[in-house]
């Protein structure tokens, strides 16, 4: 009797396993996350969330090829389910050639299936090799421990953590690292593409439309690995043309007390490694501060860019990144709310 009833579990194990993973997948698949309070670091998006559609001709191949894979191993998995279900259903020995027949056909259909999938990789490869046409802008991206720094060389423009495009068009990027091997990935745009030191890589992207999509580290690089986010904000031309104005200007002179002390504080305290262009900050060390308040994110997309959470990155930075190369700043009531008040200006 225990016999038998054993047996009758293995038969209904396949199914029910196979139903519990579909209501996993669902589950991951459907489910959204609570917007961060403030101060807490940004939510970044669901594990899946970038699988349900690509958003450019260089991500779609790679696409429709992920989810081809995905319906293969699926058909594996089930197909071995039921031949290990219909395994247990048979009762006994039965005569025969040894399973000859079945392993050899097992093995013409494992064959056919992984030169399928090789032909079909090469093919995307091949597709996302080059885009259609020359690209019209070019971007240098080097990549920190742990944060991303982009230069537009021809509009002499330096950023960090937030890479702007315009929509519709193909855009170079060229991939360097100062310090480990990083790669850098935005799924909804293109695959990923390492960053080595000593060497330039290079990529292409181009979003179909505007907004704004997360980009990741997909190396783990050391212990902020996982915050070492960035994002690219595909914009209209109007408006990319707007931005491009915008960051091109120096960094207005400061005119309340509250901002012109802030920038005595941000002298004596930050220039040693951020730079503003138009002041007398050009350190290096660390991202170009510019146009800081006109960002999304803090620390490599760890904060939302907010008046709280600024100051508290300010005094808190290796409590929230530990291990980064910014320190925590501790400075007085006051000159905290003129150094907001100042980087407030930036924009």
């Amino acid at each position: 009797m225990l016999q038998a009833r054993t047996s009758r579990s293995m038969r209904r194990a396949p199914a029910g396993a196979l139903a519990a993973a579909g209501a996993a997948l669902a589950t991951l698949a459907g489910c959204t996350r609570a917007a961060p309070a403030s101060g807490e670091p940004a939510a970044a998006p669901l594990p899946l969330a970038y699988v349900a559609h690509a958003a450019g001709p260089a991500a779609r191949p790679v696409l429709v090829l992920g989810w081809g894979l995905i319906a293969l191993c699926l058909f594996v998995c089930v197909a071995i389910a039921l031949l290990l279900a219909l395994a247990i259903w048979r009762r006994g020995p039965r005569e025969g050639r040894g399973g000859v027949p079945m392993v050899v056909a097992g093995t013409l259909v494992s064959t056919l299936l992984l030169f399928g999938a090789l032909v079909a990789m090469l093919r995307v490869l091949g597709v996302v090799a080059a885009p259609p046409r020359p690209p019209a802008l070019s971007i240098e991206v080097t990549a920190y421990d742990w944060w991303w720094r982009a230069a537009y060389p021809r509009e002499g423009i330096v950023t960090a953590n937030e890479i702007h495009i315009p929509v519709g068009e193909p855009v170079l990027i060229e991939l360097r690292s100062a310090d480990v091997i990083h790669a850098f990935w935005v799924p909804q745009l293109a695959g990923k593409t390492q960053t080595i030191p000593g060497q330039t890589n290079r990529q292409w992207l181009q979003a179909d439309r505007p907004g704004v999509y997360r980009g990741q580290c997909s190396q783990y690089c050391g212990v902020q690995h996982a915050h070492m986010a960035f994002e690219v904000i595909a914009q209209t031309s109007a408006d990319y043309r707007a931005w491009l104005a915008a960051q091109a200007r120096p960094a207005p002179v400061p005119a309340t007390r509250a901002a012109m002390r802030g920038s005595e504080v941000f002298a004596a305290r930050c220039a040693g490694c951020h730079a503003v262009r138009g002041s007398a900050a050009a350190g290096t060390a660390g991202p170009d501060l510019s146009h800081l308040a006109s960002r999304r994110m803090l620390a490599a997309g760890t904060l939302q860019n907010t008046p709280p959470n600024l100051r508290r990155w300010i005094a808190e930075a290796q409590q929230i990144k530990p291990g980064s190369a910014m320190p925590s700043i501790r400075l007085s009531a006051g000159d905290a709310d003129a150094l907001a008040a100042y980087l407030a200006t930036l924009r």
